[in-house]
């Protein structure tokens, strides 16, 4: 499959989701800026897909990800940073959503798993998120980061060179 087609517009969601369930398949979903892509990323993102049969990236849009980051981000475009998730292995669909928390998407998604990063515990977890996943009866599991692996460290990397 190309990488372009496992990007999913947000009208194709749930017809796509209705297809992993008439499979039965156990679905995943993790969301983020996912703004330079690095090797934390990828072990985060390979984690998240063996909990289940198929990985779905909800992508923080351009506008969200300036919301959450700062007027300097995102470095790269969310088209850019779409295909280039969609592109791993691990990765079953990428759709792209436009408001600063996930509780829209995950509504949408209905994961039977929703993945976070070690920064998350469940109190602090966005509660709308939190209700959104386990309204249909999805399981929350959070994954440890990998020490000294973040975006934010390497843009002070190259702003140091």
């Amino acid at each position: 499959m190309r990488s372009r087609d496992k990007i999913l517009a947000w009208e194709q969601l749930p017809e796509w989701r209705a297809a992993l369930r008439a499979r039965d398949q156990k679905l995943v979903v993790t969301n983020g800026c996912f703004d330079i892509l690095h090797a934390g990323h990828v072990t985060y993102l390979e984690t998240a897909r063996s909990y289940g049969d198929a990985l779905l990236i909800g992508l923080n849009s351009d506008e969200s990800t300036r919301q959450l980051k700062g007027p300097s981000r995102p470095v790269n475009s969310q088209d850019d940073r779409a295909l280039v998730l969609a592109a791993l292995e691990c990765v079953s669909a990428v759709c792209i959503f436009n408001e600063k928390t996930a509780t829209r998407f995950l509504v949408a998604a209905q994961p039977d798993i929703y993945v976070k990063g070690g920064d998350y515990t469940l109190e602090t977890l966005n509660p709308d998120e939190r209700r959104a996943v386990e309204s249909v009866g999805g399981k929350i599991i959070l994954i440890p980061f990998v020490p000294g692996k973040s975006t934010t460290a390497l843009l002070e990397k190259i702003a140091r060179l």
